[in-house]
């Protein structure tokens, strides 16, 4: 999917050689490394779980910003001893409501446990 900027008269043309930041090859490159970490988080890397949450926490990687998703991964990296994430999750957790962090609690032992399944 390309993004298409309109000019201020809302014709929609671009400029000669302009390139849209959000190109269909940008968009792979996202999906792959987005892939990659997920892969890597069901493997259980620690350093996959942060990744995953600054994605998610700042929208990057071709996923939208979602604070729950965020605190979930930034959770599942500070529990097994992240420092980093440890920091980062106290800091979303400041800008979230009770209920958004026990949903995001929620989600990090959920995939908790379906990694214990798939280990059995």
């Amino acid at each position: 999917m390309t993004i298409w900027i309109k000019e201020a008269n809302g014709a929609g043309a671009l400029p000669a050689g302009f390139k849209t930041p959000f190109a269909p090859a940008d968009e792979r490159a996202a999906d792959l490394l987005l892939a990659s970490c997920l892969a890597a988080a069901a493997h259980g890397d620690i350093n996959a779980y942060f990744d995953l949450g600054v994605a998610y926490s700042t929208g990057g990687h071709g996923v939208a910003c979602d604070m729950v998703e965020a605190h979930k991964w930034f959770n599942l990296a500070a529990v097994c001893g992240h420092e980093e994430a440890q920091l980062c999750r106290a800091d979303i957790a400041d800008e979230m409501t009770g209920r958004e962090i026990a949903e995001a609690q929620r989600r990090a032992r959920e995939w908790l446990a379906a990694g214990r399944k798939k280990a059995a």
